[in-house]
């Protein structure tokens, strides 16, 4: 009987990452009042948040067990690759060989600059930054493209958050003179 390895070390991640951040809003959710579905607390959308989150993340888990094996000469993401495969059952030894380390690197600036740019910079400059490096996660993205993506995330953020759910946001943050 062989042991139970993932077949996909980048789910594996990705999942455990999603179920570690979906646990910790949960349980910091619960420290708030929570309410009742009809007149919900301030505490009721980060539980379920976090709980989506986290299934998710267990979804992906799973995934990265039972996901099917890539056929040899296949990149683990359908690419065909060049690299003759010495042996398709032995694992890699590389604990970390199925990542995709441009995607995660970029997403995760996007979230730290806007985290620590968005009281000073301002919510459409903050949004707007976090959109281009956001859009810098996929190989191959155009200058023109990512403006693009930015821009539009941008007017999304202030058409959903300042104009439908009027929320008291500084656009332009105390860096820029807002």
């Amino acid at each position: 009987m062989g042991t139970l390895r993932p077949r996909s070390t980048s789910d594996l991640v990705a999942g455990l990452i999603f179920v570690g951040l979906g646990a910790a809003f949960s349980i910091g959710a619960l420290g708030y009042d929570l309410g009742s579905l009809l007149e919900m607390g301030p505490g009721y959308m980060p539980l379920a948040l976090g709980l989506v989150l986290a299934a998710l993340g267990l979804a992906t888990v799973v995934k990265a067990y039972v996901a099917p094996d890539p056929a040899p000469g296949e990149a683990p993401g359908g690419e065909v690759s060049d690299a003759v495969v010495p042996d398709a059952d032995a694992p890699d030894p590389r604990p970390l060989a199925g990542i995709q380390w441009r995607p995660t690197v970029a997403v995760f600036a996007a979230v730290t600059f806007f985290a620590f740019t968005v009281d000073g910079l301002g919510l459409l400059p903050a949004t707007f930054g976090t959109g281009l490096l956001a859009a810098l996660a996929r190989p191959g993205t155009k200058p023109l493209r990512a403006l693009v993506i930015a821009a539009g995330l941008t007017v999304a953020s202030w058409i959903i958050f300042v104009v439908l759910l009027q929320l008291r946001l500084a656009l332009f943050g105390d860096w820029l003179g807002g």
